[in-house]
């Protein structure tokens, strides 16, 4: 690829769209910060503006920035499978009645955090000079178990062009190919349009395996992400499966991206972060064409529990034109004196490209566990390749305005538990969600919408 080719090729960040069923139910086991927050009233509207703020200062300060709609929530479909008979409003107020859980799942607003959504191979490494999407099946938990289908149908309506885009299967959604996407995947490279290194991150081994956590369960196996890898057609000299350390998922680390983040050269990365940290770096120092610039924060730089309660790498490391990087961290790092200190003192005065640090306020996020990193889906494309999006996703002023004024339309700034059984709040979200593909150009992508 020529230096030309290499340089119009970008990173968009995708950036999932807050539902408006944004609830604090607490369904994430592992997810402190969901957990601890479980019954709290939310606001889904405030929830929304504060991820598409983030998204317009990005987008303002020259980053690529993309949008991904939520999923149809409540998902009345899933309960009819589960037995419950009759209208909406029957369907309704007999879950909420006999089931209350198995209604604040099929109402949980989980998919905005789109790294969760699939993992993405740039077209740079792949052998057919695609870019390739595979779903993450997301079977750890049931809440989640229900988006790959909406997931899949949203990808291809997105990157429909197949000269252009690959798409793949959700692995079978069994223990043993337990996958939750990019969170436990980072690439990387030199440039974005320089071939990359894929670090696959997972918990732990379904056929095999000593070290396992205790505490919370692992959600990515080793097998999964090996099997999204062959889908990819990522080779050996490609690829680096790393375990994430027990001891930091019984800590609250549910994925990879709550202990580590990667862009380009750089890995920034707790000590807790892999089960076997040197031999993680040898492998990605063997198999990388540039060389790794590793950061590494010690735990008595920052406890387990401040970088949890922070989700310090849970922000997002991005690339600016001089080379140097900006680290967007969550608001609640200001809030943690450790974890300032080493912003302020280790990151920004080491010797390493990161030269910025911007502070964001996604506090409707963090409550129910997603940082900066959660909220967005990376893919590189080039030049090309964001030609052939025939949608209107890829942000700008014109479609920040409309997205902010629909929001403002259709979402509520009050939301508790409770609440979730009121049918005019399905009828709020259908008509919202029916407006907002229209607005995205994307097609009909929603259960309610295919019939």
């Amino acid at each position: 690829m020529s230096t030309a080719a290499i340089s119009n090729v970008r990173e968009v960040n995708f950036d999932g769209l807050v539902g408006p069923t944004h609830n604090y139910s607490g369904l994430a086991v592992g997810n402190v910060a969901s957990m601890s927050h479980g019954g709290l009233v939310s606001n889904p509207k405030e929830g929304a503006l504060q991820g598409l703020l983030k998204m317009k200062s990005l987008m303002d300060a020259g980053y690529a920035q993309g949008v991904l709609p939520p999923q149809q929530r409540p998902d009345i479909g899933a309960l009819r499978d589960l037995g419950f008979k009759g209208s909406h409003r029957e369907v309704l107020a007999r879950a909420a009645t006999e089931a209350p859980h198995l209604l604040r799942a099929v109402c949980s607003a989980s998919s905005m955090w789109t790294a969760n959504a699939g993992t993405i191979t740039p077209s740079r490494d792949a052998w057919d000079s695609r870019v390739h999407f595979t779903p993450a099946n997301l079977q750890s938990s049931f809440h989640r178990y229900l988006e790959p289908q909406t997931t899949g149908r949203v990808l291809r309506a997105i990157f429909h062009d197949e000269q252009y885009f690959a798409h793949h299967p959700v692995l079978p959604a069994t223990p043993d190919f337990s996958d939750e996407g990019a969170a436990n995947h980072t690439r990387l490279c030199g440039e974005h349009g320089e071939p990359g290194v894929h670090l696959f991150v997972y918990g732990r081994q379904a056929f095999g395996g000593e070290r396992q956590p205790a505490r919370f369960p692992a959600r990515q196996t080793l097998e999964a992400s090996q099997a999204v890898a062959r889908q990819h057609g990522l080779t050996e000299a490609q690829t680096v499966f790393a375990q994430q350390h027990p001891d930091a998922i019984d800590a609250g680390v549910f994925h990879n991206d709550v202990i580590a983040v990667g862009n380009g050269p750089v890995l920034l990365y707790h000590e807790m972060a892999f089960l076997d940290e040197e031999g993680t770096l040898d492998e990605l120092r063997a198999k990388m064409s540039t060389p790794l610039i590793p950061i590494r924060v010690p735990l008595d730089a920052v406890s387990m529990e401040d970088a949890v309660a922070s989700y310090l790498f849970n922000s997002q490391l991005l690339s600016n034109p001089d080379g140097t990087m900006t680290l967007v961290v969550p608001s609640e790092c200001q809030e943690r004196e450790a974890v300032w200190c080493t912003l302020q003192g280790y990151l920004l005065a080491g010797n390493n490209p990161i030269s910025d640090v911007i502070v964001k306020d996604v506090k409707q996020s963090m409550r129910n566990g997603g940082g900066p990193a959660c909220l967005r889906l990376r893919v590189v494309l080039s030049e090309a390749e964001r030609a052939a999006l025939t949608s209107r996703v890829l942000l700008t002023d014109a479609l920040y305005g409309d997205l902010t004024a629909w929001v403002n339309c259709h979402y509520r700034d009050r939301l508790a538990p409770d609440d979730l059984a009121d049918p005019q709040l399905a009828e709020e979200s259908l008509t919202a969600l029916d407006e907002l593909t229209q607005l995205l150009q994307i097609g009909s992508v929603y259960p309610f919408q295919l019939g």
